[in-house]
């Protein structure tokens, strides 16, 4: 599938409950530079030439917030915005429910990373074509161990092995599919009760191919209010550059 020539929708799951933000849990809405976290990483979606139209996932109580927002800064692909569910899982597959168009690619992208950049989007739409989805993911720097999996409830478990780092990488999004592929995946899914860690697992589980592209390790996602100081200090650094 020519992903260049099909509608590209970015899916935008953005409503986790952000227990570890601390009270409140509004991370999305936290200010960064200047505008709320959710705002650049949408702002970021709309000036990608590649993409149709973008669609938020939200909590229920914050769809008006974010369609005040959505109004405000003039962001046109947002058509809709939808709501979210208990899990991120139940988020995307909302989004993908108000997707009709059977060969079109379908971009999913966390609201909490503002950092995503326009070659990444490109990169990825590039490569899912000829397989089942393409993620953006970096090498990991650090020495992984596995932990026994009889002892790993403990706060101090034993080392079951060293895991070899050439061949671990941490996955960030954007993730990208042929729509058909995530749709179906989602739908087994759920028939299954099964909640994967990400998108990609799901097609992974029901035997897709997935492509790993070269991500960022700027490309944070904001999680807690550390995350926050540390989005604050890149975008220092990008107003510098």
């Amino acid at each position: 599938m020519n992903s260049r020539k099909a509608n590209v929708f970015a899916v935008v799951p953005a409503a986790g409950i952000g227990k570890r933000f601390g009270p409140g849990g509004k991370k999305l809405f936290n200010t960064l530079a200047g505008k709320p976290v959710i705002i650049w990483t949408l702002e970021l979606l709309q000036s990608a030439p590649e993409i149709t139209e973008i669609i938020p996932a939200v909590k229920e109580e914050d769809l008006m917030i974010v369609a005040d927002l959505i109004e405000e800064y003039g962001l046109r692909k947002v058509k809709q915005i939808v709501p979210g569910g208990k899990e991120r899982q139940d988020s995307v597959y909302n989004g993908l429910r108000t997707i009709s168009e059977d060969k079109s690619i379908v971009l999913i992208h966390d609201g909490g990373r503002p950092f995503v950049d326009a070659e990444m989007i490109s990169r990825a739409l590039r490569e899912v074509g000829g397989c089942d989805g393409a993620v953006v993911a970096v090498p990991v720097k650090d020495t992984i161990k596995e932990a026994d999996a009889e002892d790993n409830e403990t706060d101090s478990p034993f080392v079951r092995c060293t895991l070899n780092r050439a061949v671990l990488y941490a996955v960030q999004t954007p993730q990208v599919f042929p729509f058909r592929v995530i749709m179906e995946a989602h739908e087994k899914a759920r028939s299954e009760r099964f909640i994967g860690t990400d998108d990609a697992s799901l097609v992974e589980r029901y035997g897709g191919k997935v492509r790993l592209v070269p991500g960022s390790y700027r490309n944070i996602k904001i999680t807690t209010p550390e995350d926050l100081a540390i989005a604050e200090a890149l975008m220092n650094l990008r107003r510098e550059t």
